[in-house]
């Protein structure tokens, strides 16, 4: 478990600081600003910053799991790798709103959309992501062993007595609440905005027989899964962790074995959207073949579809005019 998760490692840090790296070049330097390569530059750069600091758990596991590195980095390494998590989920919940009022409300979102707020709507999601990956700057620890080897790990007692009873159970009740909030904020609420965003979206476009402009939505959908398939694996295990079966010989042994592969799955998803970005992006083989730069504005493109929308509402509108009988 210990050379796969390493491996899994490596690749996600060798593809995730490339390839996102590659989309905030482009996306931030190269590419108009619009709403969406804002959106997308900033899931870009929550993945490059974590797959940054991969490296870090790579020499770790690699070590041991022995911490060389000090417990500002010990807390650090852990913020960011969740910080990442609620980051994107949190901008994936926003880019799901805006393109459900797009569709449900193009003409008012052509006239209000701006990349402006759109900046602003990002950097609030950073700061939510932020205040709820704070308590691993608090929890988090290292202690040293007889062996003199220091681990990094969470001390949600904030305690070095380990056999008092109200320690271990200030222990287990810090532990559920970190838990559970982190699946009710970083994974169901999230994901039922989006649902229910991408079902109005869906109803909409049915309605109104548009069925080319669902095309700009496929990147956004892809990405969206694959956030889902990385992160429910993880979520199902730290659930199971605070279970009241967690103590048992089976479920220690399922934990042992699974923990590391859903963490490592979680942590592969920080390097699959630049590669989603290039092959699902809309038109992909023939823009591909004219920049790296034309296949991103690609993936990125929001004209098509409200520019689809609004000019259907508007030559809906002309036709309802009422014309004067002579």
């Amino acid at each position: 478990m210990h050379i796969l998760s390493m491996v899994v490692y490596s690749i996600a840090c060798l593809l995730g600081v490339t390839g996102n790296g590659l989309v905030i070049w482009i996306a931030g330097f190269k590419m108009k600003k619009t709403v969406n390569s804002i959106w997308f530059l900033n899931l870009a750069i929550a993945d490059f910053i974590f797959t940054f600091f991969l490296p870090l758990s790579i020499v770790y596991t690699a070590l041991g799991f022995h911490w060389p590195f000090g417990k500002l980095l010990c807390k650090l390494n852990s913020t960011i790798a969740f910080l990442n998590m609620f980051a994107s989920v949190f901008l994936l919940t926003v880019i799901s709103i805006d393109r459900c009022i797009s569709v449900a409300f193009p003409v008012w979102s052509h006239n209000h959309r701006s990349p402006e707020l759109a900046a602003r709507i990002a950097l609030g999601t950073w700061v939510l992501a932020l205040l709820l990956s704070s308590p691993y700057l608090i929890f988090r620890d290292t202690v040293v062993n007889s062996r003199n080897v220091t681990s990094c790990y969470n001390n949600f007692a904030l305690s070095d007595d380990y056999t008092s009873e109200a320690t271990r159970r200030l222990w287990r009740m810090r532990h559920k609440v970190v838990i559970i909030t982190r699946f009710l904020c970083g994974f169901l609420i999230p994901f039922m905005v989006i649902l229910i965003c991408y079902s109005v979206v869906a109803v909409k476009l049915k309605r109104r027989q548009l069925a080319n402009s669902a095309k700009p939505y496929r990147i956004i959908i892809a990405v969206t899964v694959s956030f889902f398939l990385c992160y429910f694996p993880y979520h199902v295990f730290s659930l199971l962790e605070i279970s009241k079966n967690s103590s048992s010989h089976e479920m220690k042994l399922a934990l042992y074995i699974g923990i590391p592969l859903v963490s490592s799955l979680a942590f592969f998803n920080s390097c699959i959207n630049p590669i989603l970005y290039v092959f699902v992006g809309p038109d992909f083989k023939e823009k591909f073949r004219q920049s790296i730069l034309s296949t991103f504005e690609g993936a990125f493109s929001e004209e098509s579809v409200l520019g689809s929308l609004t000019s259907r509402r508007k030559s809906r509108s002309a036709s309802e005019v009422e014309v004067p009988r002579v």
